[in-house]
Order: C-alpha cells, then structure tokens, then sequence
C-alpha cells in the first residue's frame, strides 16, 4: 500500500505522521515551505528536500549520512512505528523522493505511504487546510541503511559491461536524446549509454494521482517487454522524479525495492565525452 487516497487520509489523520514534501524545480520559481506556511494539511509536518540532504556535495538531494538523518526524524518527532503518509504540491511529485530517504534509512517500507494525488487532489475536493504549525516533541529516531537500494557512478558504469541491471530514465524523451538543454548549468545533454527512457508523467494522470496498475504495467512493459524483473535502477536528473518511477513499478511488482542512482544525470552529466 504505497499509494494512500484522500479519504483514508482523513479517515486515520489522528493516527499517522503527515509530512509535506513539496519541492519545486528552481526555474519555477516557487517556494516550497513557504507555500506551506500559507496552506497545508492539519498536523503535517514540513519536509526540506535541500536541506534535508547531503550539504556536503554539490550535487542536489544526495542521500545524507545516517547520523544526520537521525537528527532530522528526530527534530520531527517520528519514531520508527509510526505510520507516515508524505504529500506534495508539485509538478514532480517530490513526495516519493521523501518516501525513497524514509525506506532507503530502514523505516518499515509496509509504514510509509505517499498521498495520491497530493494537496492538488486534497483542495480539489475541498478538503481542509489550516496555516496553524504543529508543535513538536523530538524523539530518538535511530536508523539503519539498505546500501543495496543506491547506485553510484562507478557501479552505474560497471554495469555496462555486466548488464546486472537495467537503466531507466524518468526525464522527458527530449532531455534523454540530448535535443533541449538541460535546466542545471554546466551538465552536457544526453543520457547514460543503454538506459531507457520513461518520462515520469506518462505515468501520471492530469490531476497528479497515479494511472492504475493496468496502465502502469502496459507503460513498463513497452520499454522492459515482458519480463517484469526486480532487477532495475530509475535515475532522472537529481533523484526526485527517479523516485516517482520506483514508486509506481512497486505497484505492479511487490518484490521490487526501490532503487535510486542518487546522483543521476546532474551528476553523470559533468563526464566529459
């Protein structure tokens, strides 16, 4: 049950830990936590995706180290049994990026829920808001890392002469062929030889909830063909949207663990060719 509809949010709202991921592409110009500030769902808490990452690269949302994630659940007041459903109001569904760091950092994967739809579902049917920010009481989150659900650069190279894995790609088809320039300064256009390419919002409907698991799989399966294997790795241009896709291949495949190449295009697009 990685997806979560509105209903049940509302339903079990006294009963479960909401965080607000909201993040937004920089040319978007839009602010994420003050967007929260202004309207969010009662109780939630508040999610940096930038700060919440690695600070010590300069590559965008890096998984930080376990120490550090300690800290950060802690200062939220989450303990490892608690039930968590995270939401966004994004373009690119930043919410499963959040959901990723949660399981990736030993939550029980069976706890951790994505709202589908998001806040645009959430106000479309009218549902409350509040500007009220909730008090916290931090804990002692501890964690344990599933090194086995990150890719890195050397593994992804490797990987080309070992084919362990799969590649696929969760930007545009025109970013993946190198036929616009990228929106990060400094990255070249392209993508990384014998990746595929599915564009995130092919499988996502108008209204930001997830197609369902018929559609899905007919869109996995045109690029895979029929094998529906657990051996795959979703990158994208900084991990974010990358997460959107290992979110829904869950939902037709529940042996499958979600697993990231945290650095992706922003940074295997610095390899000069």
């Amino acid at each position: 049950m990685s997806l979560v509809n509105t209903d049940w949010v509302e339903k079990n709202i006294n009963n479960i830990k909401l965080i607000d991921c909201s993040w937004h592409m920089p040319n978007e110009k839009r602010d994420g936590y003050k967007e929260y500030l202004e309207a969010h769902i009662e109780s939630a808490l508040f999610f940096d995706l930038d700060k919440n990452s690695d600070q010590m690269t300069d590559l965008p949302h890096m998984l930080t180290n376990i120490g550090d994630w300690e800290k950060i659940v802690s200062k939220m007041g989450i303990v490892k049994d608690d039930e968590i459903v995270i939401y966004d109001n994004s373009d690119v569904l930043s919410s499963c990026r959040c959901w990723y760091n949660f399981i990736y950092f030993g939550h029980n994967d069976k706890l951790v829920h994505v709202l589908n739809g998001g806040l645009k579902k959430w106000k479309s049917e009218n549902k409350p808001t509040t500007d009220i920010i909730l008090k916290i009481n931090p804990t002692k989150y501890t964690g344990s890392e599933r090194k086995n659900l990150v890719k890195n650069i050397n593994q992804i190279n490797e990987n080309m002469n070992s084919e362990e894995f799969k590649v696929i790609d969760a930007r545009s088809k025109e970013r993946f062929e190198g036929k616009i320039e990228e929106p990060r300064k400094g990255l070249r256009s392209g993508s990384i030889p014998k990746s595929m390419c599915i564009p995130f919002r092919n499988l996502i409907n108008d209204d930001n909830t997830f197609k369902n698991e018929n559609e899905i799989l007919k869109v996995f399966k045109n690029t895979l063909g029929d094998e529906i294997t657990t051996n795959i790795v979703f990158s994208c241009g900084s991990g974010v949207t990358a997460s959107v896709l290992a979110l829904a291949y869950s939902l037709i495949n529940n042996k499958y663990k979600p697993t990231i190449y945290d650095g992706s295009w922003a940074e295997y697009g610095k390899i000069k060719i």
